[in-house]
């Protein structure tokens, strides 16, 4: 029984945003790539989909299920509409610390210091300098070291963006690369953090009429971690304030749902997550689910740039 899993991040009208350089789904995109979908897929609801692993439920043969990671407001202005308009379910996947805590993650700190300044070769000096006074701090190595094993091609990125993906994402010791990040987004971007977070994600009175709209609210972690870099403390502890945050939002924490920051997890993590009540856990591999043989908590998906936009 095959399923299509799709996801999305920022979905907003890039050409008269602030930060035209951001890579999102345009708006425009994102209509047409849904009356695609529409056209050639039945959208089915988190609940279907949670049945159909369980052997409740049936999907049809060209099941598609929506997927939107970090809990955007891109979701809830843009997204939220189109989806109620054309009577399609979306799942969504917020990180606590950023919608609670106004907390900005370091990974959106890294898509707006690239969108503001897109000279990759400024940003890469920058982060020479600051490699170059660090080293040998916190087993901080040389630059040409990370330059050798880190500036490679991607999927959707040259190598020199790839490069500075991975620097500011987890390559160096977490305090310093706090700093080296927040560092780059005050020179570049804003010196106001907290404002700019309440413009990215969305607000929990937010995420609760997107429950009333029939969409679903799923876990994503705290703080964004790589999950299978952590301790089983740090686990449990990610974990729990998942839960606890669901749970605040009046969204299911039985039979639930966690996308991986990243894609990134670990047989304890899978354990942990299954002695938690979860049901399903959606990485960042791409390909379709195939229901009868995968691994309900290795769901791979489908990226919203690997399907047809009309």
């Amino acid at each position: 029984m095959p399923l299509t899993i799709v996801t999305y991040h920022y979905v907003r009208d890039l050409a008269n945003s602030r930060y035209t350089g951001i890579k999102g789904r345009d708006l425009a995109e994102f209509k047409g790539q849904l009356d695609h979908i529409g056209n050639h897929y039945e959208v089915v609801s988190t609940e279907d989909v949670v049945g159909a692993f369980k052997g409740e439920t049936t999907l049809p043969d060209n099941a598609c299920w929506l997927t939107f990671d970090d809990g955007y407001l891109d979701h809830f202005i843009n997204v939220l509409p189109q989806l109620y308009e054309r009577k399609m379910h979306g799942a969504f996947f917020p990180p606590v610390n950023a919608v609670v805590h106004g907390e900005l993650l370091d990974v959106n700190k890294a898509h707006f210091i690239r969108a503001a300044q897109p000279d990759t070769a400024a940003i890469i000096g920058e982060i020479k300098t600051y490699i170059d006074a660090n080293q040998g701090q916190e087993n901080i190595q040389t630059f040409d070291t990370y330059w050798q094993e880190h500036a490679q091609v991607g999927r959707y990125d040259p190598a020199d963006v790839m490069f500075i993906k991975k620097v500011l994402q987890h390559t160096l010791p977490e305090a310093k690369r706090n700093a080296l990040v927040d560092e780059l987004f005050e020179r570049f971007v804003s010196m106001d953090q907290k404002a700019f977070a309440g413009e990215l994600y969305m607000s929990q009175d937010q995420l609760r009429m997107m429950i009333q709209c029939g969409m679903y609210i799923g876990g994503h972690g705290a703080k964004h971690y790589w999950l299978d870099r952590l301790g089983a403390a740090e686990q449990e502890a990610e974990i729990a304030a998942s839960l606890d945050f669901l749970r605040g939002l009046g969204a299911p924490t039985t039979d639930w749902v966690m996308c991986y920051p990243y894609g990134a997890n670990d047989a304890a993590l899978r354990g942990l997550l299954g002695r938690r009540g979860c049901a399903l856990g959606l990485t960042i591999d791409t390909g379709v689910v195939d229901i009868s043989q995968d691994d309900p908590l290795l769901l791979r998906r489908r990226d919203t740039n690997e399907l047809p936009l009309a």
